[in-house]
């Protein structure tokens, strides 16, 4: 076992036992505080700087994607493509799939936000957001607030846990009805067929968790071209078309 994989399992091994750490009220009360300020701060200064953006689509995906990757490649049409369409382009801003995205939309001339957040491997905000739309979080929960608030549609590209649970986000506050019903477009037939069916056939079939219509709540599609298209689909039911 390696020097560095022995430093972490200590850290982590610190982090557990300092959990059942009895504390007193004055320890408990000067660390909630601050924690309770922090969170405070990062919301006000989400909100105040994202209200203004106007209509935009979140697209999210792995930070490990190389700029060589298929994937990379269809990320930077989409946000290219939307646009084009009058979105901006909303992503975790960092590198692989986030990078691609923002590169797409800034490099078609459109607004390129990025919700970063500092994590110890991976995570560094990349160079294609606008400077003055660029947010960085030390929350993940203040940072997924910001994301299905202010987006209008979710384009999920393959990516690891991190895109998972930023899926699964989405998906249950627009099936439990805490936000519209906005488009849900998983790109990747390859990638994302397996997981669809196992909800199909475990959860839904088996195990009776979800309701049929649960299932019409996610698209899933090959190309850029149709992602972009179910958006504008959606908001053309409407009568609704971006303003910027």
């Amino acid at each position: 076992m390696s020097e560095e994989k022995n430093n972490i399992d200590k850290e982590e091994v610190e982090r557990i036992r300092e959990a059942f750490v009895k504390k007193d009220w004055a320890e408990i009360k000067s660390a909630n505080s601050w924690v309770i300020f922090k969170v405070m701060s990062e919301f006000v200064d989400g909100f105040d700087k994202l209200a203004k953006i106007g209509p935009c689509v979140s697209i999210f995906g792995s930070a490990r994607t190389h700029e060589d990757h298929k994937y990379y490649k269809m990320a930077e049409t989409t946000a290219s493509l939307l646009v084009k369409h009058g979105y901006g382009v909303i992503t975790g801003g960092g590198p692989g799939i986030m990078e691609a995205g923002n590169k797409g939309a800034q490099e078609a001339g459109g607004k390129s936000v990025g919700l970063n957040i500092e994590l110890p491997f991976e995570q560094d905000g990349n160079h294609f957001i606008d400077r003055d739309k660029m947010l960085n979080f030390d929350y993940f929960f203040v940072r997924k607030v910001m994301f299905v608030k202010y987006s209008q549609g979710f384009i999920v590209m393959p990516g690891g846990l991190g895109t998972l649970d930023e899926l699964f986000e989405a998906y249950t506050l627009i099936q439990t009805k805490k936000i519209g019903r906005f488009p849900i477009i998983l790109v990747g037939v390859d990638y994302w067929q397996g997981l669809m069916d196992w909800i199909k056939s475990t959860v839904l079939e088996k195990e009776n968790n979800v309701s049929p219509e649960d299932l019409d709540l996610i698209h899933l599609v090959d190309s850029p071209g149709e992602a972009v298209k179910i958006i504008e689909d959606f908001y053309g039911k409407f009568l609704l078309s971006p303003n910027f």
